[in-house]
């Protein structure tokens, strides 16, 4: 392995290190109670490291997929299968995420209920899902050949986004996403119309 690679390697480490103790740390007392130096010092690096690696503070440390999570929404754009079309190809991807989630990690249940109970992290983790809109809404209209400021492309991405914040708490998240995207992708008459044969059935 290249020295390169060995440091991004120790970087990416040392990221996942302080990330974990900083999780552990919260869920055991809460997040008001815990500090950055008590981080650092459970993870076994100095203050200067921890921020070096999260610069925006104890906020940044619980959310550390900033940047997949934005790949992976332009990925779904451009890389969907044909015939799938936009909103259907997020819908997909955000349950597929949820799902994951929820089967990958015993602490995701104690870890929403650390965000829904501070309110500095959740309007963290508002903010930080919102600030994908712009290179989402870019995606959207590149693969619709329309102007990178178009509006109906700028909604398309922020109304898909803020579907994860509206489905959040409810028992029927799945079937909540289902029906938002099917107004994302079939209109509002689409939705009624569907909904008016569902009664008559």
């Amino acid at each position: 392995m290249t020295e390169t690679g060995r440091r991004e390697r120790k970087k990416a480490a040392t990221r996942q290190a302080l990330a974990d103790a900083a999780l552990r740390l919260f869920l055991e007392r809460g997040y008001d109670a815990v500090g950055v130096r008590e981080i650092a010092e459970a993870a076994d690096v100095s203050v200067t490291t921890l921020f070096k690696h999260f610069p925006g503070g104890k906020e940044a440390l619980v959310f550390d997929q900033g940047d997949d999570r934005e790949a992976a929404l332009v990925a779904a754009v451009r890389d969907r299968p044909a015939g799938q079309s936009i909103p259907q190809a997020l819908r997909d991807l955000l349950r597929d995420e949820r799902s994951r989630q929820v089967r990958g990690d015993p602490r995701f249940a104690d870890f929403l209920r650390l965000i829904d109970t501070t309110p500095a992290l959740r309007e963290y983790a508002r903010r930080m899902w919102l600030s994908h809109q712009d290179t989402l809404a870019a995606a959207i209209a590149a693969d619709a050949g329309l102007p990178g400021g178009d509006p109906g492309c700028q909604a398309l991405a922020r109304f898909a986004l803020d579907a994860v914040t509206l489905v959040h708490g409810r028992d029927d998240a799945e079937t909540a996403l289902d029906r938002i995207f099917a107004l994302l992708d079939n209109g509002w008459t689409g939705i009624t119309t569907e909904a008016e044969s569902c009664q008559g059935t």
